[in-house]
């Protein structure tokens, strides 16, 4: 088979459903997955994927979990629902950590494409009061008036990627919300 991958993701089982049909293990790619929770309490596993616990807000573990792979598909933040975002606030921003380290770790190594998800939490929140909003646009999020906290994180990290890629030649679809 040719053009296979390497491909690194912090949330394997959006990569294995939600990226690519059919699958990426079942088109012979080499995946590795990451999380921080140990390997006994994820809630799924790949037989044919490479499964690791690794907090990824330390850099030398971004550097483990990228070293070899092609193609990054970071999807990882520590939040947890709407509950979670507003009272730990602090929390969701630690949170980049894990990008900025994943983009300096796959700008070394040498990755071909970042791709990074973002969330709806950076679109101004004055725009999403009216329940007849038409809908959001990437523009929206200008002028910035991001939720508090995770919003910020989000919005400061899809900058960052922007950057990186304008900087470095890293290159990544734009960061979906």
């Amino acid at each position: 088979m040719t053009n296979l991958k390497n491909i690194f993701s912090n949330n394997i089982t959006a990569v294995i459903y939600e990226c690519k049909t059919p699958d990426p293990l079942s088109k012979g790619h080499a995946v590795r997955g990451v999380d921080i929770k140990p390997l006994n309490e994820w809630y799924q596993k790949w037989d044919k994927a490479e499964n690791l616990s690794l907090d990824l807000r330390l850099r030398e573990n971004c550097y483990t979990a990228v070293k070899g792979t092609n193609e990054v598909f970071n999807l990882a933040a520590d939040m947890g629902g709407m509950g979670f975002i507003e009272n730990n606030k602090a929390a969701c921003m630690i949170s980049v950590l894990i990008n900025t380290h994943l983009l300096i770790a796959s700008r070394d190594s040498g990755v071909e494409r970042f791709f990074y998800s973002s969330s709806a939490c950076v679109y101004n929140g004055e725009k999403q009061t009216d329940p007849d909003n038409p809908g959001l646009k990437e523009s929206d999020a200008y002028p910035a008036l991001a939720e508090d906290g995770y919003g910020w994180e989000k919005l400061f990290s899809e900058r960052m990627c922007r950057h990186f890629s304008e900087d470095f030649g890293l290159l990544q679809p734009f960061a979906v919300k």
